[in-house]
């Protein structure tokens, strides 16, 4: 055989070889994506749709919801350690994401749907805690069900108030992240090959923050963007995250009056620390904190913020 086609066969059977590496590794990730949900979620049937929710710990009842690219799982992990605060901790996948219901996903319908949740656990009140895009439909609550919602928290609130949109992108990277939220695949590639671009991107933290940060820092990190996939089953959610936030919100932040905590970090690169001092401007009940650094994901201040959800809902309890 001469040389040339001795090689042209080595190197297709070196690529062979690797496609099914990549295959066998890529359905194994999916398949441990896919049993990481199992059996952790319940779903109810309310008036506006389908909601899948799941709980953890005992105590004062705290409906967390979720930010863009979740579900309930995303929602545990952004509650931190509250289940061992003495929390309750409610969370339920938005509209769109997971087994709730993907039409139509509008903050106000999704707010009356939490309401019904409530019901159906016999929790009377709640402290709502919205973080990122989630931000928007725990004021929506807030507004809709004023009675329901016993404080306010605001976990870098990725709302659109100037004709901005928060996750400011080129059209190329709007059209690339698009795709990206339909296929499995290729986030999975992305994640594998370029996981700081990922937590960049998508998760609007700098990876050296990410890379300076403790080994369970880090593994927290990797958690939420790993916890995206399948991420197939959360791309009604996301794209509809993608529309509210390219559009002024319709939210009056003006007109809750429930008390309310807003939490940011300085170096978000999605730019809701600016977003959080002005919510903490037009609210009138409102208190504000601002770390230095922690990214859009708060790394290194996890332990801080759980604190101070944990002492702000007390303090609420107390003035009732």
């Amino acid at each position: 055989m001469p040389i040339s086609k001795r090689l042209w066969v080595v190197s297709l059977v070196a690529i062979l070889l690797v496609a099914m590496v990549v295959g066998v590794r890529y359905r194994l990730d999916l398949a441990a994506a896919e049993e990481r949900l199992t059996g952790r979620s319940k779903v109810i049937e309310t008036p506006q749709g389908r909601l899948e929710y799941a709980e953890q710990g005992t105590g004062s009842p705290l409906l967390m919801i979720h930010g863009t690219g979740g579900g309930f799982d995303q929602g545990l992990l952004f509650a931190g350690d509250l289940h061992e605060r003495g929390f309750r901790v409610i969370a339920p996948s938005r509209f769109g994401y997971l087994q709730s219901a993907p039409e139509p996903i509008a903050p106000d319908l999704q707010a009356d749907a939490f309401a019904t949740l409530l019901d159906k656990l016999d929790v009377e009140d709640a402290v709502v805690v919205g973080g990122s895009a989630g931000a928007n439909f725990a004021a929506a609550f807030a507004l809709r069900h004023p009675e329901r919602c016993r404080a306010l928290v605001l976990l870098v609130p990725a709302s659109n108030l100037n004709d901005r949109d928060p996750v400011e992108m080129a059209a190329w990277e709007k059209a690339f992240v698009a795709r990206l939220a339909g296929s499995d695949f290729l986030y999975w590639a992305l994640l594998s090959l370029a996981p700081g671009q990922v937590t960049k991107t998508l998760l609007a933290t700098d990876p050296t923050l990410v890379g300076g940060a403790t080994r369970d820092q880090r593994e927290r990190v990797s958690d939420i963007a790993e916890g995206m996939l399948p991420i197939s089953r959360r791309t009604e959610g996301m794209l509809a995250d993608g529309r509210l936030a390219g559009s002024p919100t319709e939210i009056d932040y003006s007109s809750i009056r429930v008390p309310t905590l807003i939490i940011s970090a300085e170096d978000d690169l999605f730019g809701t620390a600016g977003t959080a001092r002005q919510l903490n401007q037009i609210m009138p009940n409102s208190r504000l904190v601002l770390y230095g650094t922690g990214g859009h994901v708060w790394v290194g201040r996890e332990e801080a913020v759980s604190k101070e959800i944990a002492r702000f809902s007390r303090s609420v309890e107390r003035s009732n």
